[in-house]
């Protein structure tokens, strides 16, 4: 069983839920990577992984959104190469939940995209487009591994996710089409796990419930905000979210 509190009367629970909720939802329509911010930013108020519990129904109904809003443009071979992983990933984190520290895959995971997100800001600097880079596929099952843990620990799966399928520069709707079914088919397959945890206490699914208006109308809108952007430009700002994101992992790693 996971460590829980009383949420339902906490005004600072529904304060930082409603703002963690609508960056996932913009997250979740096509900005890649901003999502990450969520679960930690509602840990401020309750245990993290009572704060996944939550966020996790949430999740299931806005990935939904996301790949119907999607559903004509994606990658069937990153998805061929990334899903097998991710199931291992998810896997070996509930295997070893009680045995691998939180803070060492997400110490890991922040330093990668720090590296990442800066080494790919620089080639692009100037608006200059960096060429498509095709890992090999090995890699890819690694990444989708390494993105399955980070998802099973703390919805925090995106950073390994970017590190194999950005530099193949799909379009902008492929690429979010594709990362939509992806971590749609992984937090579906996480659900069993979170159950078996004891995390869908009732407090906890009526939280989710009440959050639940805001989940959708934010992803609309990221939706609709996305396909403004070039994707050029798209990439740009995935980047400077995932230099974002690294620091704010390493920074939770460090403190944890």
């Amino acid at each position: 069983m996971i460590a829980q509190v009383a949420v339902l009367h906490q005004p600072a629970f529904w304060v930082l839920g409603l703002i963690a909720v609508t960056i996932i939802g913009l997250a979740k329509g096509g900005f890649i990577g901003f999502g990450i911010l969520g679960t930690p930013l509602l840990a401020l108020a309750i245990p993290p992984v009572q704060a996944a519990a939550i966020i996790l129904p949430l999740l299931l109904v806005q990935d939904a959104v996301g790949i119907w809003s999607f559903r004509k443009t994606w990658d069937a071979y990153v998805l061929k190469v990334m899903l097998p992983g991710g199931i291992v990933g998810i896997a070996i984190g509930y295997t070893f939940a009680a045995s691998l520290p939180d803070s060492w895959v997400l110490g890991a995971l922040g330093i990668l995209s720090i590296v990442f997100g800066a080494y790919r800001l620089w080639i692009e600097r100037g608006g200059r487009a960096a060429p498509a880079v095709e890992w090999p596929a090995w890699a890819g099952f690694l990444c989708g591994t390494a993105s399955g843990l980070s998802s099973q620990i703390a919805h925090a799966g995106q950073p390994p996710f970017q590190l194999w399928a950005m530099p193949r520069r799909m379009p902008r709707d492929v690429y979010v089409g594709t990362s939509s079914i992806f971590f749609g088919a992984m937090n579906w397959i996480k659900v069993p796990a979170y159950a078996a945890l004891g995390a869908f206490t009732p407090s906890n699914l009526i939280a989710s419930a009440a959050l639940l208006p805001v989940a959708i109308l934010s992803t609309l809108l990221g939706v609709r905000l996305v396909r403004r952007i070039r994707t050029e430009g798209f990439y740009r700002i995935a980047y400077a979210l995932l230099l974002l994101v690294g620091v704010v992992l390493l920074r939770n790693a460090v403190a944890g």
